[in-house]
């Protein structure tokens, strides 16, 4: 389940800028994230799981923040990248954290591991938006087929 607190969303909605809610929100999200590792040693996994939850809220928030800005603005490619860089390294985090849990909680983990992957495609595809073509593949048009040498059948000495 991902949720953001109220006081983690005023925290949010009071950065000046587009810059500082992505920071505070990244700096959030890892300490859910950490908060989650230590939970998993512990062994307490429904602790985990909430503060699992509190770390995709808020990437979450910021995936959707950042799709209702001009993506055509360079600042706005350069937080797509930031964030891209960040969630980038969290991959690990979360692959580690899933082979230490049991089977009933690494199903809620490998969710967010696929979420992540997600949110790191939408933050490159920012990058390309609609200008990339692919080309259409070569028209072959066949050619006159060069006679066929008949092979010499005779054996050589």
């Amino acid at each position: 389940m991902r949720l953001v607190s109220r006081a983690e969303y005023s925290q949010l909605s009071g950065s000046s800028n587009a810059k500082a809610r992505m920071k505070t929100a990244i700096t959030i999200a890892e300490s859910h994230l950490t908060r989650a590792e230590s939970l998993t040693e512990q062994k307490e996994f429904d602790e985990a799981s909430a503060e699992l939850g509190g770390y995709l809220g808020l990437i979450c928030d910021l995936r959707s923040f950042l799709s209702s800005l001009d993506s055509d603005k360079g600042s706005t490619r350069n937080l797509y990248r930031h964030m891209e860089m960040t969630v980038r390294a969290h991959l690990p985090r979360l692959a580690v954290l899933r082979r230490s849990t049991p089977l009933a909680y690494a199903t809620h983990i490998k969710d967010a591991e696929e979420y992540i992957k997600d949110t790191r495609a939408a933050a490159l595809d920012s990058f390309y938006g609609g200008t990339v073509l692919r080309e259409p593949p070569p028209n072959r048009t066949p050619t006159a087929e060069a006679p066929t040498q008949q092979r010499d059948t005779a054996k050589r000495p």
